[in-house]
């Protein structure tokens, strides 16, 4: 699930390059400019993945502003850059891997091989030696590949309703992955209303590393989710602002040893795009209606 960078430099050495392992640069820039801070440097022979064109479909053309794509969009994106049905996938971001496991869950839950590096930042793999590559993606990948489409499962994506249901049931533990700021309605930057969903608990993405970057120990980050409610034989379902870093914690869950939890595909985008639905502010999760 998770690679370093000592490891990735080993799988693509001259003598050891594999056509199966393809690396991706998932780095996601408001306004759709990911390709022009993938040519400004980027990890030798990454390809571009845009989170906006590439894993969503156009913002409230489905749930909230990043809604999944269709599952054919989706193939054609893999095919595109280069990924088809055996391909090994390594993805990477400068945000702590808050983004890149948006590519991560895509591929896992349709039971695709793929793992996050572990790279705080691009200057960590300058700083150990590697250098960057410029230059814009390619237009064609260097081998053509096969992507087979296929449906994102009923049993990984929640609506708003199932969120709502399993909140006055108390069957489930709905995560905000926010920052604290945005969770306790402080500000928000992206969306009309600010707050949270009445019942979610706060469970900032970036609790997940340590001081220095790094990814926690699995031991110590399941430790820090059961005390958030999570248990084994419980269901999580995992919400930030659109559904994209809510995948990290699905991720670090699944990491954990916690199972694999549930993504609420509009999160608080799509949550506040119903006004009628009831929105909680400050530090405590509030009751669910």
């Amino acid at each position: 699930m998770l690679v370093d960078a000592g490891w990735l430099r080993a799988q693509r050495s001259h003598d050891r390059a594999s056509p199966d392992l393809v690396v991706a640069d998932v780095r996601w820039v408001p306004g759709g400019r990911a390709r022009d801070r993938y040519a400004q440097g980027h990890l030798p022979g990454a390809v571009c993945v845009d989170v906006d064109s590439d894993l969503a479909a156009a913002a409230f053309d489905g749930p909230g502003r990043h809604p999944l794509p269709s599952p054919e969009a989706f193939a054609a994106s893999m095919s595109r850059v280069g990924i088809g049905d055996r391909t090994s996938v390594v993805a990477y971001d400068d945000a702590g891997g808050s983004v890149a496991a948006r590519l991560w869950w895509m591929l896992r839950v349709l039971h695709r091989p793929v793992a996050l590096l572990d790279l705080p930042s691009l200057d960590a793999w300058s700083g150990a030696g590697g250098e960057l590559q410029t230059g814009p993606p390619a237009d064609r990948p260097q081998a053509a590949a096969a992507f087979t489409p296929r449906p994102w499962p009923d049993d990984r994506v929640v609506d708003a309703d199932t969120v709502r249901a399993a909140l006055r049931s108390r069957s489930a533990v709905l995560l905000d992955v926010r920052s604290g700021e945005r969770y306790r309605g402080e500000a928000e930057p992206f969306d009309p209303v600010a707050g949270h969903v009445p019942g979610a608990v706060s469970a900032e993405w970036a609790r997940n590393r340590d001081d220095e970057g790094r990814f926690l120990d699995p031991v110590s980050s399941r430790r820090w989710y059961e005390s958030l409610g999570v248990r084994d034989d419980g269901e999580a379902i995992a919400s930030c602002g659109s559904g994209v870093t809510a995948t990290f914690a699905l991720f670090a869950m699944e990491r954990a040893g916690l199972g694999f939890g549930r993504l609420y595909e509009g999160s608080w985008s799509d949550w506040v795009s119903d006004r009628s639905r009831p929105v909680a502010i400050g530090t405590q999760p509030g009751e669910p209606s």
